[in-house]
């Protein structure tokens, strides 16, 4: 049976959108600062080699480079103020979830609410600025090594680290921004119009490559393939649920006995969402990024590593893999789905899972549930991430046509869609609420104005 609340959702129209104010407005917010954002991608590093650097950029978009450009949204190949992109902030957010886990302190600190969740950001944004200096620095350094700078030295150095160090800042608070006041997870936005933007671009070079000859229309027609059955793959794994059922048992309200309901806890295949494939990726980023612009400078052990772990290498891959099943199950026992939270939220609620003790058991069980379910969402988001990758490597296809990029561009596209719908479902509510007061102030003037008379 449909419960009132699924009928009012599935009636919801896009027609409301014009008057829910507050969500036109958050949305026309969002929309703002993601455009701040690509105005100033185009806003050039002091200092760099216009002409060197898309030279340089041109042979390197088939390695990491074109990874790198396409996750910071072709700043790093413009070199623009936000090269670095939002990935130090990522970096920064791992390390502290880890050590949160890890740390005593920290994890009872984690446990204080709202104040203990500010102080943890605090540490993050503290994480970010140092991650991001040593990123900055190191890639001036590598700049000036690789010949991609128009007047090297001291002045130089400091004002790469400046400008890219503020930039990272900058959108780390426009993502916290969007996140606050607008619509969608700030972050995930970011990194998700970086690889929108950068697209169609994508598109004409891979049909150009087409018409010249350098990939036959076979490998053309099945990489669309691909990605549309990616797509509907992945769209049909993200609405997939495993429901625990869950029973209320009867319980007495005033006067009247209520009778008992059953429920059903939903727990997603895939509870960490975009989340393990954007942390791996920065993860595999983090050594490359300075090693990309050294050129021959590079050190026997970075030459090592960009040899071995290059998109498309063994190591690469195998790295990857590992780095998705840790962090789909990190973060979902420590993030998006905690058993003992709720186990105990069911238990101050009064429910309980059949033939399960609320409690222990209960968390022991929800466990047990997530866990088998994980195997599946963690093979999901490996195959989805790593099967074009490899197709990828073979046919040298854009970096944009691979799993990371479209599972990113279509996770992120339904959550935005599902949040702007539940501001859709909390304004017709409101809506709702109101015409029933109005009625009943009009109904109580009616019964006013016949007493008098």
């Amino acid at each position: 049976m449909v419960s009132a609340v699924e009928q009012m959702a599935a009636n919801t129209s896009w027609s409301a959108l014009g008057k829910a104010t507050e969500l036109r407005s958050r949305i026309l917010f969002t929309l703002g600062l993601l455009i701040v954002y690509r105005l100033g991608t185009f806003i050039p590093v002091p200092g760099i080699d216009g002409v060197a650097l898309r030279d340089f950029m041109e042979q390197a978009q088939s390695g990491i480079g074109g990874m790198l450009t396409m996750f910071t949204g072709g700043a790093l190949g413009r070199m623009g103020i936000f090269a670095l992109g939002i990935m130090p902030y990522i970096s920064a957010s791992i390390i502290v979830q880890l050590l949160t886990s890890m740390v005593p302190s920290l994890e009872q600190l984690k446990k204080e609410g709202e104040q203990g969740r500010k102080k943890i950001n605090q540490y993050t944004r503290y994480g970010t600025v140092a991650l991001a200096t040593l990123q900055a620095y190191g890639l001036a350094v590598s700049l000036e090594s690789g010949d991609l700078v128009t007047d090297p030295g001291l002045f130089f150095r400091l004002s790469c680290l400046i400008t890219l160090v503020g930039g990272t800042m900058f959108l780390m608070w426009l993502g916290e921004q969007i996140t606050a006041r607008g619509v969608g997870n700030g972050i995930s936005l970011i990194i998700f119009v970086g690889i929108i933007a950068e697209v169609p671009a994508a598109l004409a070079q891979f049909f150009a490559s087409g018409r010249s000859g350098a990939l036959s229309p076979a490998v053309i027609i099945g990489v669309i393939v691909m990605v549309i059955a990616t797509i509907a793959f992945v769209v049909f794994m993200e609405r997939a649920l495993r429901k625990v059922l869950i029973q209320y048992p009867r319980r007495q309200v005033g006067m009247k006995v209520m009778e008992g309901q059953n429920s059903h806890l939903p727990i997603k295949v895939n509870p960490a969402g975009v989340i393990p494939a954007i942390f791996a990726s920065s993860l595999l980023l983090l050594p490359t990024t300075v090693s990309t612009f050294s050129g021959s400078q590079t050190g026997p052990i970075m030459s090592t590593i960009l040899a071995y772990f290059g998109p498309g290498q063994p190591l690469y891959l195998a790295f990857f893999t590992l780095m998705i099943v840790f962090f789909a199950y990190f973060y979902t026992f420590n993030v998006s789905f905690k058993p003992d939270d709720v186990a105990e939220n069911l238990k101050n609620q009064n429910g309980f899972i059949p033939g399960i003790r609320p409690g222990k058991k209960t968390s022991e069980h929800l466990e047990y549930v997530l866990n088998r379910v994980l195997v599946l969402g963690a093979a999901y988001l490996g195959g989805v991430c790593l099967l074009p990758e490899i197709l990828r490597g073979q046919f040298a296809i854009p970096f944009y046509f691979g799993g990371t990029s479209v599972l990113i561009v279509v996770s992120v596209t339904m959550d935005t869609i599902q949040q702007v719908q539940s501001h859709l479902l909390a304004h017709q509510y409101e809506s709702l609420i109101q015409k029933s007061q109005l009625r009943g102030k009009s109904r109580s003037k009616r019964r006013r104005g016949a007493a008098r008379k």
